[in-house]
């Protein structure tokens, strides 16, 4: 059996002239913790109900294990999908719920009952079993549902932002779980969120998706260290973009000048180009230092406390605001509103981008 999970080459999803998905091509591993992430209205929701079957491509191909499933519909492919809306049947108790789908596979009702028992007992409510959705709080509907779409062992699980609908709390758990319980079963699992650190914080490889196009695929380090383009390094966590004149790109690293005259040697992404460009520092690799030995220098503008953090706003003498996360110590000096400070950043941490 191959390692690829899910095979998409050169998939086009057109609805009437709209492209909702262009040209996109994606590998997905077995046992992987795979997440699709970006804004509303991106296709990645279009991209999952093309692999669960409830969409035709336009054109391309999938395949599941290698076999070409474009045009199995969605009750012969070994999928199952977790949504949003958990739909669980309220007349029914967990154990039936789970059963349902069991039952219409054509299983007998003891292999059933003993399956319904070992997945309940995986997303720990065995003691729930007898109790109607009504009488579930939010997370346990949410395990019942995922109970449910595990019950009949399929090969790829797609969940739609099933998290969505519960507090942040309670998300940041049942993230946990989800998490336990890929690991545990060893299905694939194909996760869909626009919630940037649930991303970061459960995916082995993460898609960035924009505008029906695959933006960066990598790990949540990958995509956060060594983010692509702007949209990447915008959209996932917080970034400075700072102006700057590119002189040179070669393998991999660039040579640019930065808005105060003082030329900058940093790593540069794939499709990085001479010309006017844009350097992404994350704020919590930029240092302050005194003026003359900054690579920047600039005006403490604003401060935002933030707990653990603090952030300070600097404005430099051409007006581009750069932001820098100090943690908030009595050993952390915070410059007061209006001191002139230098600006440095972490060896490695300025990426020139590609666009």
């Amino acid at each position: 059996m191959t390692d690829i999970a899910i095979d998409i080459q050169k998939m086009t999803k057109l609805y009437g002239s709209f492209v909702a998905l262009r040209d996109v091509s994606l590998s997905i591993m077995d046992n992987e913790f795979f997440t699709l992430l970006g804004p509303s209205g991106c296709g990645k929701t279009t991209l999952l109900r093309t692999i669960a079957g409830f969409e035709d491509i336009t054109k391309g191909a999938i395949r599941l294990y290698g076999e070409d499933i474009a045009d199995l519909p969605p009750n012969k492919r070994p999928i199952n999908t977790v949504f949003q809306q958990y739909a669980l049947f309220p007349h029914m108790n967990v154990t039936d719920n789970v059963k349902f789908g069991l039952l219409r596979l054509g299983q007998d009702n003891a292999t059933a009952n003993a399956r319904v028992g070992e997945v309940l007992e995986l997303v720990q409510l065995t003691s729930f079993a007898d109790r109607l959705p009504a009488q579930l709080s939010g997370g346990q509907q949410q395990r019942v549902a995922l109970a449910r779409a595990l019950a009949p062992n399929p090969k790829v699980l797609l969940l739609d932002e099933p998290l969505s609908a519960l507090d942040l709390k309670l998300r940041q758990a049942v993230r946990l779980e989800l998490q336990q319980i890929q690991h545990e079963t060893g299905i694939t699992f194909i996760f869909v969120t626009h919630d940037q650190e649930e991303a970061l914080t459960m995916s082995d490889r993460i898609a960035v998706i924009a505008d029906g196009q695959l933006q960066q695929v990598g790990t949540a380090r990958e995509i956060y260290e060594a983010p692509s383009n702007k949209f990447v390094a915008g959209f996932i966590g917080e970034t400075n973009l700072i102006d700057v004149t590119v002189t040179d790109v070669s393998k991999g690293q660039a040579t640019c000048t930065l808005p105060n005259g003082v030329a900058f040697n940093c790593p540069a992404s794939d499709g990085a180009r001479t010309g006017v460009g844009h350097l992404s520092v994350r704020p919590e690799r930029v240092t302050m230092t005194s003026p003359a030995k900054g690579l920047l220098q600039g005006t403490a503008s604003r401060q935002v406390y933030l707990g653990t953090d603090m952030h300070v706003e600097v404005t430099l003498d051409d007006q581009e605001v750069v932001t820098v996360r100090v943690q908030s110590s009595e050993n952390n000096h915070v410059p007061a509103i209006g001191e002139v400070v230098g600006l440095n950043f972490e060896a490695g941490a300025a990426r020139l981008l590609a666009d």
